[in-house]
């Protein structure tokens, strides 16, 4: 059983120390079994999912080789579990980000979906680009983003209900362009933070002008 992930009121968006923090107050077994997930969170920040090795794991975790398989059958075991469970951590930070009071909840849920990108960029990678060999995390990041495009409608159709109508757009029309919105962004920060246009980099530097931008894209995109 996994120990219970508890977000304190600013939680910490980095999913590695977020495992680690949740199971120190638990047994051995679980406190050992954060730190190989956690060690192979920060291994993908370089490496793809197919060079991960058992050896280099149980090293970054400081834990003996038969270690691993005390918990895992091999790496593709553990990174569908990992995997999973971000997904949920995901969707909580957006919910989060979501309820807060006062000011711009879209720029509030556009930064906290940056910073999770940038705290956990190899988790996030596999998320949208490397999902074919883990199925169960496919599925957990499909119905993430299909519950976050429900809840990014119902808010645009209540906020057009409340000024009037929804003035001739459909709700499908604005379930097309969530998606459509919610891959765009996906691909810019992949961009961003792996690939290697100078351009991009030279204008992303400012974090802060990033949100905006990006926030700019999800209020003009939703528009009627």
């Amino acid at each position: 059983m996994h120990p219970a992930i508890v977000h304190p009121a600013a939680p910490d968006l980095g999913f590695a120390r977020t495992l680690l923090d949740a199971a120190a107050a638990g047994r051995k077994s679980e406190r050992t079994r954060a730190r190989l997930q956690a060690a192979a969170c920060r291994l993908l920040e370089t490496a793809p999912p197919s060079e991960l090795k058992v050896a280099d794991i149980c090293a970054a975790a400081e834990v003996a080789h038969g270690t691993f398989y005390v918990y895992f059958r091999d790496t593709r075991h553990l990174l569908a579990d990992t995997l999973t469970r971000f997904v949920g951590f995901v969707q909580d930070a957006m919910r989060r980000a979501a309820r807060g009071r006062g000011g711009d909840r879209v720029r509030s849920t556009t930064a906290a979906y940056v910073e999770l990108f940038e705290r956990n960029s190899g988790l996030m990678r596999c998320l949208v680009s490397r999902l074919d060999d883990f199925p169960e995390a496919a599925d957990a990041f499909e119905t993430l983003n299909r519950q976050w495009a429900t809840t990014v409608v119902d808010a645009r159709m209540r906020r057009l209900a409340a000024e009037g109508g929804p003035d001739g757009v459909t709700r499908d029309e604005l379930v097309r362009r969530a998606y459509a919105l919610g891959a765009m962004v996906d691909q810019y920060l992949i961009a961003l933070l792996f690939g290697r246009d100078q351009t991009l980099s030279a204008v992303s530097r400012d974090r802060e002008a990033v949100v905006r931008t990006l926030s700019l894209i999800w209020e003009r995109g939703m528009e009627p």
